[in-house]
């Protein structure tokens, strides 16, 4: 992968270039390499190495965004060129004050390095024990393994320079039979914290377990909540509500209710780009510093996240580091969610249910009412029937309508181990959870 000097050059080659009253540069060069299975059978090994120049020109009030993927010099001034005549043409954004200046960024642990010295052979021989434990079961396994480095620098012309490197691990799998299916994840940063093996056999199990399900009335539930659906919970939460935008907008589940209670007494949640449990970055696409914001704590609601653009808006406000790269439409969001682990362990969640579901994940999740918290969506590959503190039967996946701050205000038990499940922007470290109501309006054929 291109090296920091070489990023940092670009960057500034294309701010020298930007003839603006001001001026940012985002680069980011990454390495992608992927391993892909289906039907018992790997099908694709590919890698790509990729760089992407975002150059962002103000005058004035006039915004332009311009970008390209050649490092080269002349590339990098013409995109820089282009990115002032997009301002011009531009119409001026009242709310806009200016670009961030610079602050102190936090160092973060040395980055892994292990995953830029991952060859082909080694993700197959990987992806091959869980092909072979599929078919030792008479069942058919697909899934990906990933890995890739990423930097990213950040230059401005108010004296911003930061740059980063990190590294990333995804293993996904779902495991089918004719009638069933069994999934198992994970995500990281170190390969020697990735157990493949372990993940095919608990996908393996779920698919042998959910075989011939029997279909359940819809009705609200007691429910468990694997780490991957609980993860899609507080995702669709943070994209729903927990952005500044979305409070200033009047479309948030905060509006309102700051000092309230939102949740039930035993959930913390908050977002932190500096934890190394979850994928830490030291400062956001605009070079400001990550800052930790707590969401809701103790149930109450506290605080949402900013980028400048927001904070600029309010005074007093200050950015949290959580800005995206221009153009964002979608202001800030978080994209290190936490939520605080409990005590209990996998089997004291069952234990504790008299008659309900378990989730290993769901599927297809969107929302339906922002500022009610209400999504709907459907479970998939390993949904269970819990009576009497066991599982006795596998059932067909089932549709959901909740409200998720119903769903935490009706949480009963926390699991005390969590992990770090990765989303489409950024993750969340998670643990399972077992919730007193939560409402199915559906029933699927499978």
């Amino acid at each position: 992968m291109v090296g920091r000097e070489e990023v940092l050059r670009a960057a500034k080659t294309a701010l020298a270039a930007c003839r603006a009253d001001q001026a940012e540069v985002v680069v980011m060069v990454n390495d992608a390499y992927l391993t892909r299975f289906a039907e018992n059978c790997i099908h694709q090994n590919v890698g790509e190495s990729n760089a992407t120049v975002n150059v962002r020109a103000v005058l004035g009030k006039k915004i332009g965004v311009s970008s390209t993927n050649d490092l080269s010099d002349k590339a990098l001034r013409r995109t820089a060129e282009r990115a002032v005549a997009i301002a011009r043409l531009q119409r001026e954004d009242p709310a806009f004050v200016s670009l961030p200046g610079p602050e102190p960024i936090p160092n973060l642990p040395k980055e892994i390095t292990t995953v830029r010295e991952y060859e082909p052979e080694e993700r197959a021989e990987r992806v091959a024990k869980v092909i072979a434990a599929a078919k030792k079961a008479g069942v058919r396994a697909a899934g990906s393994l990933s890995t890739g480095g990423l930097g990213l620098a950040v230059v401005n012309s108010l004296g911003i320079e930061g740059y980063t490197s990190t590294t990333s691990i995804n293993f996904t799998t779902v495991v089918m039979s004719e009638t069933s299916s069994g999934y198992a994840d994970w995500g990281g940063r170190d390969l020697s914290e990735l157990d493949v093996e372990a993940l095919g056999q608990v996908a393996v199990k779920k698919c042998l377990d959910s075989r011939a399900p029997r279909a359940i009335e819809p009705g609200e539930y007691e429910v468990i909540l694997e780490a991957p659906a609980v993860a899609d919970i507080l995702s669709t939460l943070g994209y729903l509500g927990l952005s500044a935008l979305a409070v200033q907008e009047g479309r948030s589940f905060m509006n309102g209710r700051f000092g309230e209670k939102v949740a039930g007494d035993n959930i913390d949640l908050w977002d932190d780009g500096l934890d190394p449990a979850g994928m830490p970055i030291p400062f956001d696409f605009e070079g400001v510093p990550k800052r930790r914001v707590d969401f809701i704590t103790g149930g109450v609601a506290k605080g949402v996240v900013w980028d400048s653009h927001t904070a600029n808006r309010e005074p007093g406000k200050h950015s949290t580091g959580h800005a995206l790269p221009a153009p964002n439409v979608y202001g800030p969001l978080p994209i290190n969610l936490f939520l605080g682990a409990g005590r209990a362990s996998a089997e004291d969640l069952l234990a504790s249910t008299r008659r309900g579901i378990l989730v290993t994940r769901f599927h297809y999740t969107n929302p339906i009412h922002p500022t009610k918290t209400i999504f709907t969506g459907m479970t998939r590959d390993g949904t269970f029937l819990v009576e009497d503190g066991r599982v006795t039967a596998a059932v067909k996946n089932l549709r959901f309508t909740e409200a998720i701050t119903r769903a935490l205000a009706n949480v009963d038990l926390i699991g005390r181990e969590r992990r770090f499940q990765s989303g489409f922007f950024g993750g969340a470290v998670v643990p399972a959870l077992k919730v007193k109501a939560f409402n199915f309006t559906g029933v699927t054929e499978f």
